[in-house]
């Protein structure tokens, strides 16, 4: 017996994602409340923006079974770059203090960045030269999160 249509079920998905992490922020209040008296207290989390312009419509929203295995795989995908990068990090201490040379088959050698990134302090000073007041920043785009729901069972 189906308890939920496909797109209830949807919505519950949905639902559950974005309170899920709410739920899980609550935290002891420090030495200023004893031990006796427990207090859970919410910690800011970060602030939720408006979705882009492109998201599928009701009618062109895939199967939660689609969605779920694309989560999953987002997620796996996630955990090898993050080990990656580690492994990247601990390889990099060592061959950043060699100098240039051919070690075996491998060439260590440093070449001139072709990135440019703007000099804040410089810019800053400038503003503050000629009265400008602070130099104006943009946010950065917003960061895609892709958690594990709790979902909560239906009884019958």
């Amino acid at each position: 017996m189906q308890l939920l249509t496909r797109s209830t079920a949807r919505l519950v998905v949905a639902l559950a994602a974005v309170a899920a992490p709410a739920l899980f922020r609550a935290r002891r209040t420090p030495a200023s409340v004893t031990a006796a008296t427990p207090v859970l207290t919410a910690e800011p989390g970060p602030i939720a923006v408006a979705d882009p312009a492109d998201v599928y419509t009701p009618d062109e929203m895939p199967a939660v079974e689609v969605i779920e295995e694309a989560a999953a795989s987002y997620e796996t995908a996630s955990e090898q770059a993050r080990t990656a990068d580690r492994g990247k990090r601990k390889a990099r201490k060592l061959l950043d203090r060699l100098p240039a040379g051919v070690y075996g088959s491998w060439a260590v050698d440093r070449v001139e960045s072709s990135r440019q990134t703007a000099d804040l302090d410089a810019i800053r000073a400038t503003y503050a030269r000629h009265g400008l007041g602070d130099v104006p920043m943009r946010p950065c785009a917003p960061s895609l999160r892709v958690t594990r729901a709790a979902v909560l069972a239906v009884a019958a």
